[in-house]
């Protein structure tokens, strides 16, 4: 997601170890004058906070990603893509919280790349953020990435890289409890997408096409390719700025609007396929188990663009967790997860074969999986289970458990991040500036931070933030990825405690790349 580091002005200098030309260690900011010191990715600070993760006993995992050209069968459709295997999602990496992770990764794309462990509030130059936190990953280069995960949970991984996310270069990264008690019978991993590559046409090229309907083509780093007709591009975003700022978007007929009562303006892309493990409904993945049996079930929504509403047909979902993090069990008919946002449920499961469907909320179209504990006929793919329409739960709305809950302390430092941005021109901001334009959000360590997320669009916008976990004020559920609705504000707090240079931005790829990103920079 993180544009190139040509096609920006660099907030910090990340000294030469990282291939960047600048070597200083100051911010940069857009009126040319030189800002406070700041720490670096490669600070000694960052080793030294590292250290005090570890935990005795605690082992080292290994792993090897593979990135490169690969042809992948979702279920009768065969798309040539980019993936770190042959089918998806990429390789399950499994650890115990205060694990050291050791993963090596060899590029065989045509293109630099970068994988950012999404969630984990590990060390700084390991983020995978290139022109950040590190130098991009080269083709035929390799880079190792070793970090101690350091809180139990359900995680993914994904490159950081342009629009690699779109694609096939997705995983699981599961952070085991060693003190959880376990209380189930299976354990499932659900990981939800949308997906156009390989369909005839590129997520560049839908960008482009997206820059082009807006007369706005010339976004730096995208490759244009020849333009033309638009389909699948969706209008549910527009009107995001105000008057004045969305001429000519009368004269769109034709376009899909995507729009939700949940959230508004939904995306901007209408996918061909929504996958379930990386197959079409029309050939689903099937989880099986006896009557009775208790499932835990970890949701991963790793699309680009699109939310998803979860149920599971014939039952009720118990959500135990939430990006990782325990919440007062709260248990519902469906649920909404925002791209970049998992939740973990636990389910009761009855006699039959029942769908597991994620409707893609606010657009056409669905991932589809099975549950079968019976023999029998499974149902329809065009069912639609009764669940999706009764109640259904934003993650953001609960409440985290006491052992992991945030203290109650006013913040010593407050963010305003007024987000905005419109269809036409396509360009997403975050305080008015895209991302190549924006001073740092500074913060020093050991301060309580607030973090104000105000959205002026008439699109949710799926905020994240690296490296640290924060609680939604009012609830105070622990969360890194926060669905921000259409003009509602939504404040999180977290503690200043991992020193370094941070992503803040909208998980929606498109908008991510368009401008929507921030760096939050701690101060030496």
């Amino acid at each position: 997601m993180t544009p190139a580091i040509s096609r920006r002005r660099l907030l910090i200098g990340l000294a030469g170890a990282v291939g960047v030309a600048a070597s200083t260690d100051t911010a940069a900011w857009a009126d040319g004058a030189v800002g406070p010191p700041l720490v670096t990715a490669h600070d000694d600070l960052v080793p030294r906070v590292e250290v005090g993760r570890r935990r005795p006993g605690a082992g080292t995992v290994t792993a090897t990603l593979l990135p490169r050209p690969v042809t992948v069968d979702l279920g009768g459709p065969r798309v040539r893509t980019w993936g770190y295997a042959e089918d998806l999602p990429g390789p399950l990496i499994r650890a115990r919280a205060g694990d050291l992770i050791r993963v090596d990764v060899l590029n065989g794309l045509p293109a630099d790349t970068s994988v950012h462990w999404h969630g984990i509030a590990l060390r700084n130059d390991m983020d995978g953020v290139p022109g950040l936190t590190q130098a991009p990953i080269p083709r035929g280069g390799q880079h190792r990435y070793e970090f101690i995960a350091p809180d139990p949970g359900t995680y993914f991984y994904h490159p950081h890289s342009g629009l690699q996310l779109d694609r096939a270069l997705y995983g699981v990264l599961v952070v085991d409890d060693p003190h959880d008690a376990g209380g189930y019978d299976h354990e499932w991993i659900v990981v939800l997408d949308d997906w156009v590559d390989g369909t005839g046409r590129t997520p560049e090229e839908v960008l482009a096409a997206l820059t082009a309907m807006s007369g706005h083509g010339d976004m730096p780093e995208m490759d244009h390719g020849g333009g033309g007709d638009m389909p699948g591009v969706g209008d549910g975003a527009m009107g995001g700025m105000g008057p004045g700022d969305m001429s000519g978007h009368g004269d769109m007929a034709g376009m899909e609007t995507m729009t939700s009562p949940l959230l508004g303006g939904a995306g901007d892309v209408a996918y061909p396929h929504y996958l379930i493990n990386g197959r079409v409904p029309a050939a689903p993945v099937t989880f099986r188990a006896r009557p009775g049996q208790r499932v835990r079930i970890r949701v991963v929504n790793a699309g680009s663009d699109t939310a998803f509403r979860v149920a599971l047909g014939g039952h009720r979902m118990t959500v135990t967790h939430t990006d990782g993090f325990p919440v007062v069990p709260t248990t519902t008919d469906a649920l909404v997860l925002g791209m970049g946002e998992r939740v973990d449920v636990t389910v009761e499961l009855a006699d039959g074969v029942f769908p597991l469907v994620a409707a893609a909320e606010g657009k056409h179209g669905r991932g589809l999986a099975l549950v079968r504990t019976c023999a029998g006929d499974p149902p329809s793919a065009m069912d639609r289970p009764v669940e999706l329409d009764r109640r259904v739960l934003l993650t953001h709305t609960l409440r985290a458990a006491d052992s992991v809950a945030l203290t109650r302390q006013r913040p010593d430092r407050v963010h305003r991040l007024v987000l905005g941005g419109s269809m036409m021109p396509y360009r997403w901001t975050i305080n008015g500036v895209t991302f190549e334009h924006a001073d740092p959000l500074l913060v020093e360590r050991g301060e309580r931070v607030r973090l104000e997320f105000v959205n002026r669009t008439t699109m949710f916008h799926p905020m994240h933030l690296h490296g640290h976990t924060f609680a939604v004020t009012g609830a105070g559920a622990r969360k890194d990825t926060v669905i921000v609705t259409p003009h509602r504000t939504v404040a999180v707090d977290f503690d200043a405690t991992n020193p370094g240079q941070w992503m803040t931005h909208c998980h929606n790829v498109y908008h991510g790349q368009a401008g929507m990103m921030a760096n939050l920079a701690y101060r030496r």
